[in-house]
């Protein structure tokens, strides 16, 4: 739904850290400069990125910690984790699956980025050479360009669910970041977009997207 209903126009199919335009069959066009030394495979497609990480709301899942004695494979063996939330808790495949949090990556940068907390990294270089997204000491610092996106899908995830909640460290960046850069006109687009599919507004783009329009 969302390759082929919010990201509609080719000016649109732009992946989150990397700014690397990607088509319907979900290649990557490198932006001059990018560069990675690992998962050289999942490089060449765009895969789709929980910016708050699965596993960041997932642990406060019984399932995911404990799993279910429905959570038994075709040998016998019981599972937990992912696979187990996903089958038993709607709540989780709600979160899981909530558009607002899913944005378009390169398959590589995704790898790498794992389920790392952001943080500033203000030592470290860039990971992936023009694309200037830092990944060190199993921490993240995205793209300054990235960051107001990155805030607001933080916020809303914090606002909308019970079962995710930000320590206060993680509040403070994730506030600035989203004050120190505004909402665009393709953020407000791409919100409006998901309500209409997925039935639910996020708060925090609703009040930034009408400030924009105020103007």
């Amino acid at each position: 739904m969302l390759e082929k209903e919010v990201y509609q126009a080719d000016q649109e199919r732009k992946t989150i850290y990397c700014d690397a335009d990607f088509d319907i069959k979900k290649k990557i066009s490198f932006p001059d400069g990018f560069t990675t030394t690992k998962y050289i495979k999942r490089s060449k497609k765009v895969e789709w990125e929980h910016v708050v990480p699965a596993e960041n709301f997932g642990r406060n899942f019984v399932a995911w910690r404990e799993g279910d004695k429905s959570c038994v494979n075709s040998k016998g063996k019981t599972f937990k984790g992912r696979r187990c939330a996903e089958k038993v808790d709607q709540q989780y495949r709600l979160m899981q699956s909530d558009m607002y949090n899913l944005y378009p990556a390169i398959g590589a940068v995704n790898a790498a980025r794992s389920n790392y907390n952001f943080t500033m990294l203000n030592t470290e270089k860039s990971s992936f050479g023009s694309c200037n997204m830092k990944i060190a000491e199993r921490k993240a610092e995205p793209p300054e360009n990235a960051r107001g996106m990155i805030a607001r899908s933080y916020l809303y995830m914090h606002e909308t669910y019970d079962r995710y909640t930000m320590s206060n460290q993680q509040l403070q960046l994730m506030n600035a970041w989203h004050n120190q850069q505004p909402v665009t006109p393709w953020e407000c687009l791409r919100a409006q977009r998901i309500a209409e599919k997925q039935g639910n507004q996020s708060a925090i783009l609703e009040r930034s997207c009408a400030l924009y329009r105020a103007k």
